[in-house]
């Protein structure tokens, strides 16, 4: 109980007291400890407070009915929620229950905001760049985009800068040099990554994408072409999985980001370096 939350449980009470939360839901919520269960799904409610990020859901298998419930339940604790991999069915039901939801066709996405709240526009100061080899690597790039954008960072995506014609990278150095890390998702032979990574001295999270003729072996190929990179600062993902480039990101820039508050709240006098963890 006195690690709870203490934002999630006023908003529970809140609920209670409004009867939109029967009294045995919000004993069976404080009593687990930020764990509520829906009829299908068991949800950490507890995630942001111990990792700095609410769950994500995972919509790929769930009925269309299942993924309001859980967006109701994340709202009950104020929740700004992100749904991938989500069918047409179910951001067809999501939308139909909640006006603010934004869905994402390419990188089938859903974000959902509280009703009554504006979708969490708080900048973090992070800041990540997302970029896709070809026009098919898009999806992934756009998850990933969507993903880091939820997290509060500056997210900026760049389309179709692949190796075939790699001079059209130079023109966006200068912008990927301002990022607190690259995401690059490349099909094919993957090699869009190790050059990126030679012109930054950022992390550069590499998505390998389900792109390409048969000896590509479904994204097998780009995968390990970036494992065996040669540019030290690339670090890869699985097979197409933008939400996890973007995530790792987010979280790289989200760190970046509150170093450079402290750094230049320690410089300008507001605190010293002593008592900078304090807060």
């Amino acid at each position: 109980m006195a690690d709870m939350d203490e934002n999630a449980l006023k908003l529970w009470a809140e609920a209670l007291q409004r009867g939109e939360l029967s009294l045995p839901d919000f004993l069976a919520r404080v009593n687990h400890n930020g764990v509520a269960a829906t009829q299908d799904a068991t949800l950490d409610m507890d995630r942001q407070r111990r990792c700095g990020f609410p769950e994500v859901v995972f919509g790929q298998g769930k009925s269309p009915e299942s993924v309001v419930e859980i967006i109701h339940s994340l709202h009950q604790s104020g929740v700004v929620a992100l749904v991938t991999r989500v069918s047409a069915e179910q951001a067809e039901l999501v939308a139909a229950n909640f006006s603010q939801a934004t869905h994402n066709v390419i990188a089938r996405t859903l974000v959902v905001p509280p009703e009554g709240n504006r979708r969490d526009e708080r900048y973090s100061g992070g800041r990540v760049s997302v970029i896709s080899a070809g026009t098919s690597d898009r999806p992934m790039a756009e998850e990933a985009w969507e993903t880091a954008n939820w997290m509060g960072v500056q997210a900026t995506l760049l389309q179709d800068l692949g190796v075939a014609g790699p001079q059209r990278i130079l023109d966006h150095v200068s912008t990927l040099r301002e990022a607190d890390a690259v995401v690059v998702t490349a099909g094919m032979e993957g090699a869009l990554p190790s050059v990126v990574a030679g012109h930054v001295a950022c992390p550069v999270i590499a998505v390998p994408t389900s792109v390409g003729y048969g000896a590509s072996f479904g994204g097998v190929a780009a995968l390990l072409g970036m494992l065996n990179s040669c540019a030290a600062n690339v670090a890869v993902v699985n097979i197409d999985a933008g939400f996890k480039g973007g995530y790792l990101a987010g979280m790289i820039a989200s760190r970046a980001a509150a170093a450079r508050e402290i750094a230049n709240m320690a410089h300008t006098g507001t605190i010293t370096p002593a008592n900078a963890s304090d807060g």
